[in-house]
């Protein structure tokens, strides 16, 4: 199969489809890679590294997308890119479509085989692609709450661990799933005063466990919520809903009840937001206020760490990549029930319910098009 990877175009967004590695891998099965000029700078790969590694470099993304069977990105393709899809031409990447009429309406009329990393799923109910940018976005989401605490950064100025004497910033996390997890151990190991919210049960037991005097984690309801907001100084909203539109838990009539300077960090934002202040901003212009509170709500986190973030994703997106290359896309989602849930949209159809049901299409059975 012919394999195309373009430079992420994505404002500050500097990770690439491929690695050198996994082009090598790619090649080693038989297939051919395209990738564009300077497409892995932000990884600190450069077009030698790609040659070396198997890859034909060209010149422009025109070229990627008229050439290639197979388009490989990070990010939800633009309105240029998605200009250039084809008809039956595989697009693998993330896509986040609940949230996004306008590029669900793009894809559907290209009638391109649309396969989103965020909906593939595994034997253990989990999303594996979807697993290690969350883990980096949860780790950000402190460092990034801690920058804007910062009285320069428009926060309250408070030191997310405190000092000898000086009581540390509270951070609370909403969701205690991998951007939760991943969030409280950063927050913990800088010796915040950490509060972990959920509603499932078996999470509020195991973060208990691993965390034990360490952070608290109590049931998610309104009225702890509400509680927890008043004191809060820093506030990670981590909550997912498989494909959906994340639902809006933190409402605009709760910040009132905030301090002035307390910050917010969406990393729900992808799927529309936790907050329903929250709206997309970009790592150049990354924070806003309303009502005196902060929001930090980057649409592309991991991009921040483009090296770390691209290979931690390529470990993950490699096999289901190979399997499409190796079988076709029917072959492989047909054997496959896990990337079969990857497909979102194919050949002018919606086949992932939940966006169907947020975006008003009629749904096809994915099962029914392999």
């Amino acid at each position: 199969m012919l394999i195309g990877v373009p430079k992420e175009i994505k404002n500050h967004e500097y990770r690439v489809g491929m690695t050198p590695e996994s082009v090598a891998a790619a090649v080693s099965h038989g297939h051919k890679v395209l990738v564009e000029t300077n497409a892995g700078n932000g990884i600190g790969a450069s077009d030698d590294i790609y040659q070396k590694a198997g890859a034909i470099i060209v010149n422009s993304a025109e070229e990627i997308f008229a050439k290639a069977e197979m388009i490989v990105k990070v990010k939800e393709p633009q309105s240029t890119e998605r200009a250039m899809l084809r008809p039956n031409q595989i697009l693998y990447t993330y896509l986040h479509l609940a949230p996004d009429p306008e590029q669900t309406k793009d894809l559907v009329e290209s009638s391109a085989v649309c396969i989103a990393y965020e909906t593939i799923t595994d034997n253990q109910g989990g999303l594996p692609l979807l697993k290690p940018m969350s883990q980096v976005a949860g780790r950000l989401s402190i460092q990034a709450g801690a920058t804007a605490l910062e009285k320069s950064h428009g926060g309250l100025g408070s030191l997310l661990g405190g000092v000898p004497g000086v009581a540390p910033a509270k951070v609370i996390i909403i969701g205690g799933g991998i951007v939760g997890f991943n969030a409280a151990q950063m927050a913990v190991g800088m010796q915040a005063d950490v509060t972990i919210l959920d509603t499932n049960a078996y999470t509020i037991e195991r973060l208990s466990n691993y965390f034990g005097s360490k952070a608290r984690v109590i049931h998610s309801n309104k009225g702890a919520l509400t509680a927890e907001l008043q004191t809060a100084d820093l506030v990670v909203g981590g909550v997912l809903v498989a494909g959906s539109a994340a639902p809006k838990l933190v409402t605009r009539e709760m910040l009132l009840d905030m301090k002035d300077g307390a910050v917010l960090v969406d990393v729900a934002i992808d799927q529309g937001g936790c907050f329903e202040t929250s709206k997309a901003t970009t790592h150049t212009d990354p924070t806003y206020v309303v009502n005196g509170i902060v929001h930090y709500c980057v649409a592309n986190m991991p991009g921040a760490v483009p090296r770390t973030s691209t290979y931690a994703l390529n470990n993950a997106t490699l096999p289901g990549l190979l399997a499409i290359a190796n079988n076709g896309w029917k072959k492989a989602l047909h054997e496959d029930k896990h990337l079969l849930a990857g497909l979102n949209v194919c050949n002018g159809k919606v086949t992932y319910k939940a966006v169907a049901d947020d975006l008003g299409y009629s749904y096809t059975d994915a099962s029914t098009l392999v």
